[in-house]
């Protein structure tokens, strides 16, 4: 006779072997499938365990490793957004309701890729006028990991009046645009953005390796010295939070007002967002390998302080995204950083990382959307995100989804040749004349002759694709910047109302 614990065993083993069929985390009610590629379907089963997948009249299964893990290619599809069920079918089935069928784009980056609708100048009107059930985000949770995670959090979305508050007003802006120009076609975000972060936490472990070189290597042994510190700053900061709630108490008995701000926690320490590697392990590697037609970023200011190494980290970042989704190079689109004070209006720290950012552009297949001048030089975040959105919407419909006859960017610096006292500065050809929407002629040139001195200059449109650049104080010019401030008085851009891409003729 069978005693209850050997039921009670013989049930915990057929558990441990009949794990239930579970498709990964992004696989909801509502997701948005990319079109005319293969669909990678993956998740977890038993051991063993045969896993089939079907979605509109196709089917594809795999067996699950001993690992438990599966993954199933389906064939690629058309556009459709025709709300189906795709099913998940092992000892257990799935049914995921309201898929459809588009362009899936990844949304990243730090707060200005957070920043929500909500709190745009365009809040309002969206309110009461979204209805795009076939405009979808997927909301990734804020977690940190310090390995690459398999799951996360997260849910679809389609934008209503009720919810389009809550998307990402970047990537919003960006996929309504998508969507109407190309007649309708569902348009779904995967929105995994954390405000206040630094690209080294976006970094994938490999591309984040020390033995990759010094800025590399800097990364972990900058945290390694934050870890190291933390204990003593959070002390600290215990102890003047304490005083602080004293003070409070004290005021308030008194019948005085209290006006002291909240001491700030201090940044770092374990499982803190600048974890490095911490938000791609928890916040990307989880939504590999789905299928995308490819990404948009708008992050920077976090690493504005060490420019000289954001070129290095941030292309290491994208090729390593690249290489983890397995889709080739896939279109990787970025905003260059807004006109904002820093660390002074006059200061170069944003205009360097901006300059790494163009660097960047050396990359296959990537853009960037210029905002020199809708930012706003006394707020870190710009509510003009319609615009933002926009430029970067530009860049995808031109070079990826055949749109030629649009202009996707601003002018392009080409060179700078000595006239006499002044300097010629050239731009690429671009089918789009210069114009200067903002004076008769464009504010924000400087000249430096072998001094290294730069001086504001007097700047003159010619023949539509030059302009003349002279100072009387530098008679014998030898470089000439545009925009090379933090919050520079940018005045240059072309027919289209797009800005000049800031420059720079020298590398001092």
């Amino acid at each position: 006779m069978r005693t209850p614990l050997l039921f009670a065993s013989a049930f915990l083993l057929g558990c441990a072997l009949h794990a239930d069929v579970v498709p990964a985390s992004i696989f909801r009610d509502g997701a948005v499938l990319q079109r005319e590629k293969p669909i990678p379907v993956w998740g977890t089963a038993s051991a063993g365990e045969k896993v089939t997948v079907a979605f509109a009249g196709k089917t594809a299964a795999a067996t699950a490793a001993a690992d438990g893990k599966w993954r199933v290619d389906l064939p690629a599809l058309p556009a459709s957004g025709e709300p189906r069920a795709l099913t998940v079918a092992g000892n257990n089935t799935v049914t995921i309701n309201d898929v459809v069928v588009g362009e899936v784009w990844l949304a990243s980056g730090q707060s200005n890729m957070a920043w929500v609708v909500g709190n745009t100048y365009d809040a309002k009107y969206e309110a009461v006028a979204a209805r795009f059930p076939l405009v979808r985000q997927y909301k990734t949770a804020l977690t940190v990991a310090d390995a690459p995670a398999t799951t996360t959090e997260g849910s679809w979305a389609a934008v209503t009046p009720e919810t389009v508050g809550s998307f990402t007003a970047v990537g919003y802006f960006f996929a309504l645009d998508l969507h109407r120009a190309l007649g309708g076609v569902p348009v779904g975000i995967i929105n995994s953005s954390w405000g206040g972060t630094r690209v080294e936490a976006w970094m994938d472990p490999d591309a984040a390796a020390g033995k990759n070189g010094p800025a590399f290597a800097s990364i972990h042994s900058r945290w390694a010295e934050d870890l190291k510190a933390f204990p003593d700053s959070l002390a600290k900061h215990e102890a003047a939070l304490e005083k602080w709630k004293a003070d409070k108490a004290a005021a308030e008995a008194a019948g005085k007002p209290f006006n002291k701000t909240t001491p700030r926690r201090p940044r770092g320490g374990p499982g803190h967002q600048d974890t490095p590697s911490g938000l791609y392990n928890a916040m990307i590697n989880p939504h590999a390998p789905y299928a995308l037609r490819g990404a948009i970023w708008y992050q920077g200011e976090s690493n504005a302080s060490r420019a000289a190494e954001y070129c290095e980290l941030f292309s290491a970042m994208i090729t390593g995204w690249r290489a983890k989704f397995g889709q080739g190079d896939f279109p990787f689109y970025w905003v260059q950083l807004a006109n904002y004070r820093d660390n002074g209006v006059d200061g170069t720290r944003y205009a360097e990382l901006r300059e790494a950012q163009t660097k960047t552009l050396a990359l296959p297949k990537t853009g960037q959307a210029v905002i020199i001048d809708i930012g706003n030089v006394t707020d870190i975040h710009p509510r003009n995100k319609k615009d933002v959105g926009r430029r970067l919407a530009l860049l995808a419909l031109a070079r990826d989804y055949g749109k030629t006859g649009l202009i996707d960017s601003g002018p392009v610096f080409d060179k700078a040749e000595r006239e006499g006292t002044a300097m010629r500065v050239t731009f690429k050809p671009s089918g789009s004349p210069l114009i200067s929407p903002l004076a008769a002629n464009p504010p924000g040139f400087e000249l430096a002759g072998e001094d290294k001195v730069f001086h504001p200059a007097e700047a003159k449109i010619e023949n539509g694709r030059t302009v003349l650049v002279s100072c009387a104080d530098v008679p014998a010019p030898v470089a000439v910047r545009y925009a090379w401030r933090n919050a520079p008085a940018a005045g240059l851009a072309n027919q289209e109302g797009l800005p000049a891409v800031p420059f720079r003729s020298d590398d001092w």
